[in-house]
């Protein structure tokens, strides 16, 4: 069961934030209600763009780290913002 999720959100001020969890709807929910990381905090609202479904966590994780290296650019064309 691909319970491992890697999530790309889009802040209020337009910033991407890139996260990794095992239950979305509740952590894009903290998120929201400024109970999730630090950086979205001040950030809110949030909204999911993109998100990938993986097997095991370190596939998931692996798979975070790429999305976090890519370029804004690059990151836009992945959830579809161009």
């Amino acid at each position: 069961m691909a319970d491992h999720v890697v999530y790309v959100l889009e802040c209020a001020d337009g910033s991407l934030y890139t996260g990794y969890t095992t239950d979305l709807e509740r952590r894009v929910a903290e998120h929201d209600a400024g109970e999730g990381a630090k950086y979205t905090r001040g950030r809110t609202p949030v909204e999911l763009r993109h998100h990938e479904r993986f097997d095991s966590k370190s596939a998931a994780m692996s798979r975070e780290y790429e999305i976090k290296q890519l370029s804004r650019a690059q990151k836009e064309r992945l959830v579809g913002l161009e």
